[in-house]
């Protein structure tokens, strides 16, 4: 794949500097979730200009609870799209050939929090606890840890664990519904602690550092649009000025938590909580240049043959061809 692309690659450039007074290229990227601090450095390359000047006209797309971006491209409705790895190879064995093409998250945000009233202060204490969970493709850490752990999911089992089916909100743990729910380091934690608590209160479990690595937002195109040297080249511009918005949302985090006010189509996001959500974001994507690490990405498919899930299954098989360094390598020369 590697040569092919190199080759498209080649010929794209050459066809755009024979063409420089064309008109801009359109591209459109369909994101995982609504507006928000996440997926800061589209919205910044956007409205500083970068896209701009890489001669592109760049159409964000929100997403939401209904909207799953592995689908949205395979109908055609974008160009490239946001999602996380387990997403992106479970999609790619079921017949969607998705290609990671480059990787703004370094480090995840993913955990488990607790409250510390409950008891619950190390792993040992999960079993006969209810554990909020959420699913479409972010339960594959969590069953593949509880694997680790020798714990059974069944809630049959005094000596397992009680999953429940969380959405996309921190309900179950003020209500008393679970023990410890799913958060975003970024977003749902700091929800937890406006309704109240405090650090000192919670006790949290971060997946990577429990072993069971998963990488988080990267971008993915159809593999059969990179035999495009015209696509290719597009993307490259696409991914040179995203990381631009990416560096400069991290140097800039309350202007950067503006724009994503200024860009919010249903007016429910808060300049404080997107200015939290957007220093909190930096440290993730801080440590990426825009090239995926073939180490995280081993470790990621490593965590999803290893989950267990009748109703979810992950991937049964290594995955070949699921990324490529062709777009990083020419968009950081």
């Amino acid at each position: 794949m590697r040569r092919l692309i190199a080759t498209a690659l080649a010929l794209g450039l050459t066809a755009t500097a024979a063409s420089t007074a064309a008109a801009q290229d359109e591209v459109t990227l369909q994101l995982k979730w609504v507006t928000q601090a996440q997926f800061a450095g589209y919205y910044v390359a956007k409205d500083k200009g970068f896209y701009e000047e890489e001669n592109l006209d760049v159409t964000i797309k929100s997403g939401g609870p209904d909207i799953a971006p592995e689908q949205v491209i395979a109908g055609g409705g974008a160009d490239v799209i946001t999602t996380w790895m387990a997403a992106g190879l479970a999609a790619r064995e079921r017949g969607v050939p998705l290609v990671n093409i480059a990787q703004p998250f370094k480090t995840g945000g993913l955990q488990l929090t607790c409250l510390k009233e409950t008891g619950v202060e190390t792993p040992d204490d999960f079993a006969g606890r209810t554990l909020g969970v959420w699913f479409f493709g972010n339960e594959y850490p969590f069953y593949a840890w509880m694997a680790q752990l020798g714990l059974e999911t069944d809630g049959a089992d005094e000596n397992g664990v009680t999953v429940l089916k969380q959405a996309f909100n921190v309900d179950p743990l003020l209500q008393g519904q679970a023990d410890c729910i799913s958060t975003m380091t970024y977003n749902e934690y700091g929800q937890v602690l406006d309704a109240g608590y405090t650090g000192d209160d919670l006790v949290n479990f971060n997946y990577l550092e429990q072993g069971i690595g998963m990488l988080e937002d990267g971008l993915y195109v159809l593999e059969e649009n990179l035999e495009d040297p015209a696509f290719v080249d597009k993307m490259v511009r696409f991914v040179r000025a995203s990381m631009k918005g990416w560096k400069y949302a991290e140097e800039n985090p309350e202007e950067a938590a503006q724009i994503i006010i200024d860009n919010d189509p249903t007016g429910a996001q808060t300049l404080d909580h997107q200015t939290y959500m957007m220093g909190e974001v930096a440290k993730l994507t801080a440590g990426s240049n825009g090239a995926l690490d073939p180490a995280d990405y081993e470790q990621t498919v490593q965590t999803l043959l290893s989950a267990v899930s009748e109703d979810n299954p992950a991937i049964t098989e290594q995955p070949e061809g699921a990324w490529t360094h062709a777009i990083t390598d020419e968009a950081l020369n």
